[in-house]
């Protein structure tokens, strides 16, 4: 229940830094909340995706580039297929 209190207030004061808000809310570390965890794992699968064109322009298979990424393969051929048109 804490962590859905912490997590509307976080939306709520959307424009207050992350020091601002880790006072206000008593909170250590914000990236150790469910929110902040969800927030690193979107970062790093956005920057996956942002990445995938230029190595499969290097030749690597659209099959090796899921599997090193840990990305669905349907996902990395439609990034495919867009890059072509």
């Amino acid at each position: 229940m804490l962590e859905l209190i912490q997590t509307i207030l976080l939306y709520k004061f959307a424009n207050r830094s992350r020091e601002e808000l880790q006072a206000m809310l008593g909170i250590e570390d914000l990236k150790e909340t469910r929110l902040g965890k969800e927030l690193l794992a979107e970062g790093r699968q956005e920057g996956k995706l942002e990445v995938v064109p230029e190595i499969l322009a290097r030749g690597l298979t659209i099959e090796d580039v899921a599997e090193i990424f840990k990305l669905e393969l349907e996902l990395v051929r439609q990034i495919a297929e867009k890059e072509k048109s």
